[in-house]
């Protein structure tokens, strides 16, 4: 149980920051990232290391975040977060938290596998074999699906750039 705390305390922020990119909701990030901890105790017994820890607790975590992504409604992370008053800020921070929000939004239009691989690429630092083992997939096909994800996000932020 030791060296289990271990792993979450060094792994849990990451695991929320995946699950949130994901999901773009910090409490179902939360549940889900502390989900995927749970399953991975469970099922201790049976893990064997073929790939390191971060890998295999990011194949747990994404699956559980697909499986979500897939049932929410259509629409749903198209509700804002409630955050203070915009008129309360400097007006450079609300540029940057529009820009935020357009880049979020347009993350989030991505389909399921495409946003997958750009968040783990981008924001947690996988390499392409890491992505791969991850999606199970091939490293071709991460770049195939980071390609398509860039390209499309390019075109839904052409007007930011």
């Amino acid at each position: 149980m030791d060296a289990f705390e271990e792993l979450v305390r060094r792994h849990q922020q990451s695991a929320i920051n995946v699950a949130y990119r994901m999901l773009g909701d910090a409490h179902r990030a939360q549940d889900t990232a502390q989900e995927a901890f749970l399953r991975i105790l469970e099922s201790a017994r049976r893990y064997r290391p073929t790939a390191g820890f971060r890998t295999y607790l990011y194949r747990i975590l994404t699956r559980l975040c697909i499986d979500i992504y897939r049932k929410r409604a259509p629409g749903a992370s198209d509700q804002l977060d409630a955050e203070t008053d915009p008129s309360e800020a400097p007006p450079e921070a609300v540029l940057r938290d529009e820009r935020q929000e357009l880049v979020r939004r347009a993350i989030d239009g991505l389909p399921g596998r495409q946003k997958l691989a750009l968040v783990l690429q981008h924001y947690e630092d996988l390499s392409y074999e890491e992505i791969a083992v991850v999606l199970k997939c091939s490293t071709k096909a991460v770049d195939a699906l980071l390609v398509r994800a860039k390209r499309t996000l390019k075109e839904a932020l052409k007007d930011l750039m």
